[in-house]
């Protein structure tokens, strides 16, 4: 058994436990549940923001912990107000230290479009991410069969909520359904955990151009984002390069400082 098949198998027992805990009547009874989802779509395509999908991470199965004092609150403002089109939040408790508060924190404090980073392979999670606050809910194709991606997907946009469809080779492209609203490129293969940029480059053609693209994982520097640009990239996920530091919100603001410096450059040269 991989690490994937770990997480999924154990995904499938919490989910059983949240059920019985959770009622889906219950959680519809949230504040939340009536509200209108923000487009992260839009978000992405505004040009008075980055692009960039800050995301709020204390560990991973790959690197261990990675920071575990950070407070949701403070670093998700601090995303905002550096320039970030929206948030990432974990909410799998048991590899990536995450909590469904977490999400419910960042959305008392922001307005922006926030997706629910999870592994979800049931209808009642996308129930409890419309309860929690989010607005957009992330499939992976790796985990679901095609089937199971449209199904989900469909659900999740009778909720309101948008579909961030997660893929890492051509094989897992032929999962795009209609539901789908944005499709990214996970450059981190979930079995290995190897990473490579090149791999949003290849898949960059192969997506449709009515979808939005976002590339994921192993975005270092601004340069990256401007490289990934030039194959019609719009949207960026962050989270590791930001959240190893101690202070996660200064360092999205560093770089999107930078970036920005390196995009007027380029445009005063043009």
């Amino acid at each position: 058994m991989n690490i994937l098949e770990e997480i999924i198998a154990h995904k499938k027992k919490e989910i059983a436990e949240r059920k019985s805990l959770f009622p889906t009547k219950l959680l519809e009874q949230s504040i939340y549940f009536a509200g209108t989802p923000v487009s992260l779509k839009k978000y992405i395509l505004r040009e008075d923001k980055s692009g960039i999908i800050a995301e709020f991470k204390r560990k991973s199965p790959s690197k261990g912990i990675i920071n575990s004092n950070a407070a949701v609150e403070k670093v998700s403002i601090g995303y905002m107000q550096a320039g970030a089109s929206a948030l990432s939040i974990l909410t799998d408790t048991q590899y990536f230290g995450g909590r469904s508060e977490d999400l419910t924190v960042a959305r008392k404090f922001n307005f922006c479009p926030i997706l629910r980073k999870d592994f979800i392979i049931d209808e009642y999670q996308i129930i409890e991410a419309k309860s929690i606050g989010a607005d957009v809910i992330l499939l992976i194709a790796a985990v679901l069969e095609e089937p199971e991606v449209e199904r989900l997907a469909k659900f999740a946009r009778s909720l309101g909520l948008e579909v961030l469809l997660e893929v890492h080779n051509e094989q897992e492209l032929s999962a795009i359904n209609p539901y789908v609203d944005l499709v990214g490129v996970n450059n981190r293969d979930l079995t290995t955990f190897k990473v490579d940029l090149a791999t949003s480059v290849a898949l960059s053609e192969l997506i449709p151009g009515d979808f939005v693209k976002v590339s994921e994982s192993g975005i270092h520097t601004p340069e990256d984002i401007v490289e990934l640009k030039k194959h019609g990239f719009n949207g960026f996920l962050i989270g590791e390069r930001f959240m190893q530091n101690s202070r996660p919100e200064k360092a999205c603001a560093g770089f999107i400082e930078r970036l920005s410096e390196i995009e007027e450059r380029d445009y005063a040269k043009a």
